[in-house]
């Protein structure tokens, strides 16, 4: 498992790390491929690469992983668990293969970070954006991953939830962009519910 360059991060910077859905994972990735394939040929466009994100901060201690992903068979606490929700559904999510965690991790690893694409990219060296984002990290939503509960035309998932802590914390969205050639599903998702909440609607 590659290890996170902390070369470049010191205190208060926020960096966001683009990783290949399935990065590690064959089903995932597949399961991807055929999903891309359906919508795209659905919205009559070409077929993308379609990407997860995680972020790396850092601190005066080190780094800190922000990261959304499968819940393990622990109670996360050596993760820096502070959340977790269902998968596919709140009946299916009373199981734990079909729950997902939010985590902070301090001194964290992301799992495929080896097969990142254009990463990191540096967002913000701002301390109190950066202390404010983690602070956001145990607040984040956690509808149903994979469905639309929040009505936002598009299904929740690990995008979502960085994109949600990257508009409450103050980094302009429109700065964000997936890879060229490339999609994050879920992303459109968390922007428009942290508008929402900003704007108390």
């Amino acid at each position: 498992m590659a290890g996170i360059d902390t070369k470049g991060t010191s205190a208060g910077t926020v960096d966001l790390y683009w990783l290949p859905l399935g990065a590690g994972g064959h089903s995932v990735r597949l399961n991807g491929k055929a999903f891309e394939a359906v919508v795209s040929r659905a919205e009559r466009r070409p077929s993308r690469d379609l990407y997860h994100s995680a972020l790396v901060v850092g601190t005066a201690d080190g780094h800190v992983v922000v990261e959304q992903a499968p819940a393990w068979g622990d109670d996360g606490s050596g993760r820096g668990v502070v959340a977790e929700g269902a998968v596919g559904s709140r009946r299916a999510g009373r199981l734990r293969p079909f729950r997902y965690e939010v985590r902070r991790w301090p001194g964290g690893v992301i799992s495929d970070i080896a097969e990142a694409v254009d990463s990191p990219r540096r967002l913000t060296s701002d301390r109190e954006v950066a202390r404010r984002l983690l602070d956001l990290v145990a607040t984040v939503p956690t509808p149903v991953w994979g469905r639309d509960e929040l009505r936002t035309g598009e299904m929740w998932n690990s995008n979502s939830t960085i994109s949600w802590l990257i508009v409450s914390s103050g980094i302009p969205a429109n700065t964000v962009e997936p890879p060229a050639g490339g999609r994050a599903p879920g992303w459109r998702a968390g922007v428009v519910v942290a508008e929402r909440m900003r704007d108390g609607r």
